[in-house]
């Protein structure tokens, strides 16, 4: 396995991201497909003010980095296997063949509403730069209580950990954390408290509509970001969509295990570079490259390229 494309997450979205993709067929019948499911026309999608909605920023990636890999695939861009931040996670399990992406489009705006109902305001997520877990869990600790909760969410990068829960709760954090010697304190452009426990009710009813969707084993490698571990069973991978909203992201453990089951080439779909920026570290010996705004010929000779490398 050489080439992994990678699904990011909230708060890489940006008004206009899906008018950015390439003009390329496959694109067009993405978005058609999109625009047909949800009724609402593909120019409407990304606007800013839909934006303001967590399920409309959910949407909106999944149908991007869907459209993404099909037209990478169109181009001879086939990657070995797959993984995806948080909401990133079902556009991989679409490129991967587990879930049609009319199901996932259902799927995913009820996961959004399901958040937004459970936490409409006063929540969301922080990133915590240039502390690790060690340092940064007893100040976590110091300041959750069941009124004002405050939880660690997500594991980017040993030293780039994002908390979640009430805005209260995590001001205090960052100031501790400030305090501690942390380089920055981050508000992530996320308005709930995603993976941690506030969310399990939301899971757990997100779970019960995944039992009716149809399932298809996978066709590519699957890298769960919650477990940090690859699954096959189909099942399996439901269950992790489903309830991947309330568990902690081990992102930087699973980018460990595509470079060690031989992961050499990286393309993170679009918006943004995040992922990017997070697996530069660990493929250092390798090529990662953000899909945003770079041709799609260019990115397709890269992955047939990474088949080639050992």
């Amino acid at each position: 396995m050489n080439a992994l494309l990678a699904f990011p997450g909230q708060g890489s979205q940006r008004a206009g991201m899906l008018a950015d993709l390439p003009g390329h067929p496959a694109v067009a019948a993405v978005l058609a497909e999109a625009a047909d499911v949800l009724h609402v026309p593909a120019a409407d999608m990304d606007t800013p003010a839909r934006l303001r909605s967590t399920i409309w920023v959910q949407l909106c990636l999944l149908t991007s980095g869907v459209a993404m890999a099909r037209c990478l695939a169109h181009e001879g861009g086939h990657p070995d296997a797959v993984a995806g931040l948080s909401i990133g996670a079902y556009a991989a399990a679409v490129t991967a063949g587990v879930l049609s992406f009319a199901d996932a489009l259902r799927l995913v705006r009820l996961r959004g509403e399901l958040m937004e109902q459970a936490y409409p305001r006063g929540y969301g997520m922080t990133a915590i730069l240039g502390l690790d877990r060690a340092r940064l869990e007893p100040l976590v600790a110091q300041v959750h209580t069941p009124q004002s909760p405050v939880y660690l969410a997500n594991f980017n990068a040993p030293t780039q950990i994002v908390v979640a829960g009430s805005r209260a709760a995590m001001e205090a954090v960052s100031a501790l954390a400030l305090a501690a010697g942390a380089q920055a304190a981050k508000p992530v452009a996320i308005h709930v408290p995603s993976h941690c426990a506030l969310l399990d009710d939301a899971a757990a009813r997100l779970a019960n509509a995944m039992a009716a969707v149809p399932l298809s084993p996978p066709r590519l490698r699957y890298f769960s970001a919650s477990l940090a571990r690859e699954l096959r069973d189909p099942r399996r991978i439901a269950d992790d969509l489903a309830r991947n909203m309330a568990i902690p992201v081990r992102w930087h453990e699973t980018m460990l295990l595509a470079r060690a089951t031989g992961a050499r080439v990286v393309i993170e779909a679009p918006p943004g570079d995040v992922l990017t920026r997070l697996a530069q570290p660990v493929f250092a010996d390798g090529i990662v490259m953000a899909a945003d705004r770079t041709r799609v010929d260019t990115l397709a000779a890269i992955m047939r390229r990474g088949r080639q490398m050992e």
